[in-house]
């Protein structure tokens, strides 16, 4: 059948790139027709849809060297149940023509999903959604999405503590008095006490004490269920059912008998309260892991409410309290001391002193004064501030916390392929295995009912829950800890990533040290004084904005030197700049540069030599081809950064330094902090390639640093982490951003991966191992219904308690790690393997 699309294509710049598209559509198989109109930058393509999908014709354009357009979207789901859930709902939502990628988390159940514009709306993918048995939150109220969905997951929890009430109420006293009777006939004693068990109408009773708990607890299994399977697939709700129904029927064909005569009403034939305290411990266990779902996004929600919902703003020369909506770029807002900042801004009066550990980890609060920027949620603690708001709303930075941090929590990360992989076969093996049992157990001659009461077992033993909330609760809490710690992760894959590191290198400027360089050292050769050369040098290096061409332009203001205009001014990228400054030509930059523009250095060349052993980088600078000076230049190094290298060696990983600053000078530095190897003279455009051949041999590596000139080198690693004094481009190359720009949250991010891969090798551990070991014993006949009921309960509890623990571990910031976990080696050892 045909069908005809309009794909939003980027990339495009002429005419040429119009004939490229349409040639590479018209290619592909099933295409009848492509037609691209460049103004509009859209592909209409006509294709036959029996042939061909969407991601192919999106795949065809990218392999031509373009783009297409995307969005993405997340949809509150409800009603799932397991990690089969998961798959049901991402094989629905795939299906929808225009739908790219489609990720399902079960521990936060939300779906988020990549699709083209115009070719899918929010419409069809719920109705998507909800055709494949679940449902997706409306969000459409006027309520912020956050509470709308707050409200809606705590009205599920409330109707399933609702459920609990009325399923204990019948439960308890059927569970009892069918206990005592079935203890009668073992016990004489009990049937003297209590003669009035041996009425015949108890069977009776007891089947109207289950049927409230089967008709109302069961339901939501039973209609998950058929559901799932009407969709060709089998969940967790597919074995509650099966198992509690099995013994609920068997129990009705019981109640059939005695009236018929054919069994005694004394004869223990029936088994409701199998089926009742199976559904009402279930529901329990559904109850508590809900609820213990929702604690771990506790640390996205403390973010969320940060930020105060009114702001004092000065307007028409009169001090107005508004809504936070209220704010404008440009409002000035008056921050008074122990109050929050309620937007992103600039201070322009006052002076205090701003606690912003919420953000960055960081316990000391940071002087604020004119000209100072601030961040939205941290707190003033001392003086007045008056601040210009710069960013309001999404665009704060709390705001690209939040949507950070749950952007990472969103991700699967690639450990948790083992359990998507398992739980894909889990529910048919399971079954396969009830029905093994329950014939195995009928041939051994046991009887139709304790063939039945093990399958029962089997049944409801298996655990596929435990599989799917293994990883990712863990991910969950592991990166709001870290965002609580000013540690972002982009994804879940960089959070398992950073475990794996064994070399970290740091780029030297702005990085190890402060990244304000100063001028230390001013040296004349022959004909030309201090002042000539630093003149000169200023001049040419006002154009610049090298923050080694800023320290020479400050150092000639403080000298109170007037400079002159530079004309033809031009940089050369990791070596030097030059113009023309009062009709001389004027090199200023390395010592290579100045050979290279034929200087001679040899008369300096001693002087050069004792700048670099000091730690200076030397500059030269030359007129007219003769050498007038040379320039010492300082960087300070940052208070932590030798503690922080110390820390990163205590966990065993190798530090690597790489600069562009001569070796003389680089080694001076990477002595003064400690990092084991230096790599010096790398220009920006090499540092990606310094690297990769860090990483011959198959060497994870991080790279960390906060310049334009990093960002290759950070996406080149395998993990990127970008101090968050930095550039935003080095951030959006790198997987992990640090808010401060202290190198101790390199060692926090790196054990914070450590402590969460733990967690997660725990709970798969535990999840495993839970279902290899108790299904054979359900097998066996070694257990009873009821407690395979609450051992299945309590293994997906576990596991979500287990990934909270994470919230009370402590990140140290010296070498050590946490006692509690090097415990946690074995489990870690038995996964891996």
């Amino acid at each position: 059948m045909n069908q005809q699309i309009e794909i939003p294509v980027t990339g495009m710049t002429c005419s040429a790139c119009v004939r490229n598209v349409e040639r590479a559509l018209s290619k592909q198989e099933g295409v009848d027709e492509a037609v691209v109109n460049f103004a509009t930058e859209r592909a209409t393509v006509r294709y036959d849809q029996d042939t061909l999908k969407v991601p192919d014709l999106i795949a065809r354009v990218e392999k031509a060297g373009y783009g297409v357009a995307t969005g993405e979207l997340e949809l509150p789901i409800t009603g799932m149940t397991c990690a089969a859930c998961v798959r049901n709902v991402e094989r629905a939502v795939g299906r929808v023509d225009g739908v790219l990628d489609t990720t399902v988390n079960l521990a936060t159940e939300k779906a988020r999903v990549r699709y083209v514009p115009g070719l899918v709306s929010r419409h069809d993918l719920v109705a998507a959604v909800e055709k494949s048995g679940y449902g997706v939150i409306d969000l459409s109220a006027d309520d912020a999405p956050e509470d709308a969905e707050a409200q809606a997951r705590q009205a599920e929890i409330d109707r399933q503590q609702r459920l609990i009430a009325i399923g204990t109420v019948f439960t308890l006293p059927l569970f009892a008095l069918s206990m005592l009777r079935h203890l009668m006939h073992n016990i004489g004693w009990i049937a003297e006490t209590f003669p009035w068990l041996m009425w015949g109408g108890w069977p009776f009773v007891f089947g109207a004490l289950a049927t409230p708990v089967v008709a109302l607890l069961g339901r939501q299994y039973i209609v998950g269920a058929y559901k799932s399977l009407r969709n060709g697939t089998a969940n967790m709700d597919v074995l509650v059912a099966m198992g509690s129904l099995a013994a609920y029927l068997y129990s009705l064909g019981a109640l059939v008998a005695i009236l018929a005569g054919r069994v005694s009403p004394q004869a223990n034939a029936e088994y409701f309260e199998t089926a009742a305290v199976i559904l009402t411990l279930i529901t329990v266990g559904k109850f508590l892991e809900a609820r213990a779902k929702g604690r771990t996004s506790a640390a996205i929600k403390k973010l969320i409410g940060l930020t105060p919902k009114t702001a004092l703003v000065m307007r028409n020369g009169t001090e107005q309290t508004v809504s936070i909506e209220a704010v404008v770029p440009g409002d000035r807002v008056i921050v008074k001391p122990g109050e929050r900042i309620p937007v992103d801004g600039v201070v322009i009066e006052g002076r205090s002193a701003v606690d912003e550990a919420m953000l960055t980890g960081e316990s000391l609060p940071v002087n604020k004064t004119a000209g100072s920027e601030v961040i939205g949620a941290t707190i003033n603690k001392q003086g007045r501030l008056v601040i210009e708001a710069t960013h309001i709303g999404s665009e704060t930075a709390l705001a690209q916390i939040v949507r950070l941090v749950q952007q990472a929590q969103g991700s699967k990360a690639p450990i948790q392929r083992v359990a998507d992989r398992v739980s894909g076969v889990f529910v048919p093996i399971v079954i396969a295995l009830a029905s093994l049992t329950f014939i195995g157990w009928l041939i051994a001659g046991v009887g139709f009912t304790t063939a039945l009461i093990n399958a029962v077992a089997v049944l409801v033993i298996a655990c596929p829950c435990a599989l799917g909330l293994a990883t990712p609760t863990a991910i969950m809490v592991g990166t709001g800890k870290g965002a609580e710690m000013g540690v972002l992760f982009k994804s879940s894959e960089a959070l398992e990533s950073a475990k794996r590191l064994q070399t970290v290198a740091l780029d030297k400027t702005g990085t190890i040290t402060k990244g304000q360089p100063s001028v230390t050292d001013i040296i004349a050769a022959d004909g030309f004084t201090e002042d000539d050369v630093l003149r000169l040098a200023a001049s040419v290096e006002q154009a610049s904005e090298h923050p080694l061409g800023e320290a020479v332009v400050q150092a000639s203001q403080q000298a109170g030197l007037s400079l002159g205009n530079p004309d033809g001014f031009e940089a050369v990228s990791g070596r030097g700049v030059q113009g023309m400054i009062d009709g001389q030509s004027v090199h200023v930059g390395s010592p290579r540069y100045a050979q290279e523009m034929g200087h001679d250095t040899t008369a300096l060349d001693e002087t050069i030599t004792s700048l670099q052993r000091r730690g200076r980088t030397a500059v030269l600078v030359g007129v007219d081809g003769d050498t007038a000076g040379v320039l010492g230049i300082a960087d300070t190094v940052k208070n932590t950064s030798r503690q922080a290298i110390a820390t990163l060696k205590a966990l065993g990983l190798e530090v690597v330094m790489i600069t562009g600053d001569n070796q003389l000078t680089a080694e001076a530095v990477g002595e003064e902090v400690g990092v084991d190897e230096v790599l010096a003279d790398v220009l920006p455009g090499d540092k990606a390639e310094a690297v990769k051949r860090l990483q011959q041999g198959g060497k994870h590596v991080a790279m960390v640093g906060d310049g334009i000139n990093d960002a290759p080198a950070l996406a080149q690693a395998n993990v990127g982490i970008a101090v968050g004094t930095g550039t935003d481009i080095a951030m959006e190359a790198s997987d992990v951003t640090l808010m401060s720009g202290d190198l101790q949250g390199v060692a926090r991010a790196i054990k914070l991966s450590r402590m969460t891969m733990r967690t997660i090798y725990q709970n798969l551990f535990w999840a495993f191992i839970y279902n290899i070991l108790l299904i054979p014993v359900a097998m066996s006949g070694y257990l009873q219904p009821m407690l395979a009921a609450a051992a299945m309960a309590f293994s997906s509890i576990f596991v979500v308690t287990n990934s909270l623990r994470l919230r009370g571990q402590t990140v140290e910031r010296d070498g050590t790690e946490d006692d509690t976990l090097r415990s946690l080696d074995t489990a870690e050892a038995v996964t891996s393997h």
